[in-house]
């Protein structure tokens, strides 16, 4: 039960920030990392322990994490499930029915958010590094969870144990003839499982994961569309050469 908590606490927050008018926040710049396979296999263990329990990613099969340098048999062994097949799409454990009367709805697919997410603000991974990273305890709401992000979220932090727990630190400025507080920084009030700076590499390994499950031939299509460019500047000049040699004569 605690495992479904934390997972469909992820994607709420992503899907359901969809409604409000924009962060409150400036985003974050998330680390790219989509060609390190070292964090997209710990992004991938992230997402399977954290958010697979509730939500799927209906457009991704395991045997696709091969393309991040796993084998059959770790994929097996340590990213699925009991009754699942290495061929098989990442479909969550919990029962559609439980999940609707537990929460009035069923968890959101994953597959794509990290495009979703995508704004003026910034990308999809920027949004949701920044989210991840600005929860706070707010005894005042249901959940006990706020966040600076998505203000009034509903809710809990999903990575709490990993991170602890922290407050905003306000600094109040002048904006607009009026004086109004803004999140000068963090302070932390209860250690968790790792540090500030483990935690951050971890949040940014799972994030880079998303953005590869959201698109995992990207890396493949920017490789050959360089290749493509290179070649069509070198048939340019050859072109040119045979065009220039084959008019030479023509007055």
């Amino acid at each position: 039960m605690k495992k479904i908590l934390l997972g469909l606490a992820l994607s709420l927050g992503l899907i359901t920030a969809a409604t409000a008018a924009g962060p409150a926040v400036t985003l974050d710049k998330a680390p790219k990392r989509t060609n390190d396979m070292a964090a997209l296999q710990n992004g991938a263990k992230l997402f399977v322990n954290y958010c697979l329990s509730c939500h799927s990613a209906a457009f991704m099969r395991y045997n696709r994490l091969r393309d991040i340098g796993l084998t059959d048999k770790q994929i097996a062994e340590n990213l699925t499930f009991t009754t699942d097949k290495i061929g098989d799409t990442m479909k969550a454990s919990i029962d559609p029915k439980q999940a609707k009367a537990w929460f009035g709805a069923n968890p959101p697919d994953l597959t794509l958010v990290a495009r979703s997410r995508s704004s003026s603000a910034g990308t999809g991974a920027d949004y949701i590094y920044t989210l991840l990273r600005t929860y706070y305890r707010d005894p005042q709401k249901p959940t006990g969870w706020n966040n600076k992000t998505f203000p009034n979220i509903g809710m809990p932090h999903p990575l709490w144990e990993l991170q602890g727990e922290q407050r905003p630190v306000y600094q109040k400025v002048e904006s607009h003839g009026h004086e109004v507080e803004v999140v000068k920084g963090w302070e932390q009030v209860k250690p968790g499982k790792l540090s500030q700076a483990e935690y951050d590499q971890n949040v940014g390994d799972l994030v880079a994961y998303l953005q590869w499950m959201a698109e995992p031939a990207q890396n493949s299509r920017v490789r050959i569309g360089v290749w493509v460019l290179i070649f069509l500047a070198a048939f340019t000049v050859v072109a040119w050469r045979l065009n220039a040699a084959y008019w030479k004569d023509v007055k």
